[in-house]
C-alpha cells in the first residue's frame, strides 16, 4: 500500500470521528454551539473551535500545500451544525486533493513562521491538521460536557 493510501485511509477514520462529534453536536440546545467558555482559545464555543479547526485545514493545505486564494471561514457564517458540515466537505475536498501529491514526503513546499523561511512536506501539512482537529475536539467534548451533556465517544477504534 503506498503512503497516500495509508493516509487516505486515515482520514476516512478522520472523517467517520468527525461525523459522530458532528451528529453528537446536534443536539445542543439552541445558543449553546456559540456559547463562549472563555478559558478555551479561539472564542471559546465549540462553534469557533470546529471553524478554526477548519481554517487551520484552509491555512496549511489550502494556502500553504495547494497555493489556492482561500478566504478563511468567519465564525458569525456558521450558525448550525449542518453548516459547519458544509465547511467540513470543502476541507474534504482540499485533503483528497492534498492526498493525490505524488511525493508526500519531499520536504519542498515552502512557508515562513515567526518570519523564518522553512520547508515542510505534504505528509507534514496532513499530520499536522489532523492532530490539530483532534486536539481541538477534545476540548470541544470538554466544552459541552461543561455544559451538562455526556460527550459521545468519538475514538477512531471502539
Amino acid at each position: 500500500m503506498k503512503r497516500s493510501e495509508y493516509c487516505t485511509a486515515q482520514y476516512g477514520w478522520i472523517k467517520n470521528s468527525r461525523e459522530v462529534l458532528l451528529t453528537y453536536l446536534e443536539a445542543l440546545k439552541p445558543g449553546e454551539l456559540e456559547r463562549e467558555f472563555p478559558s478555551f482559545s479561539n472564542g471559546g464555543s465549540i462553534r469557533n473551535l470546529l471553524v478554526h479547526i477548519a481554517n487551520v485545514y484552509q491555512h496549511w493545505v489550502g494556502i500553504i500545500a495547494l497555493h489556492k486564494e482561500i478566504s478563511y471561514a468567519a465564525y458569525g457564517d456558521f450558525k448550525s451544525i449542518d453548516a459547519i458540515r458544509s465547511l467540513y466537505y470543502s476541507i474534504d475536498e482540499l485533503i483528497t486533493e492534498l492526498l493525490k501529491k505524488e511525493t508526500l514526503t519531499a520536504h519542498n513546499i515552502p512557508f515562513s513562521l515567526n518570519n523564518v523561511q522553512r520547508t515542510t512536506s505534504f505528509f507534514q501539512i496532513f499530520s499536522h491538521a489532523t492532530t490539530h482537529e483532534f486536539h481541538h475536539k477534545g476540548q470541544v467534548l470538554t466544552i459541552s460536557r461543561l455544559m451538562g451533556y455526556t460527550p459521545a465517544d468519538t475514538d477512531i477504534i471502539h
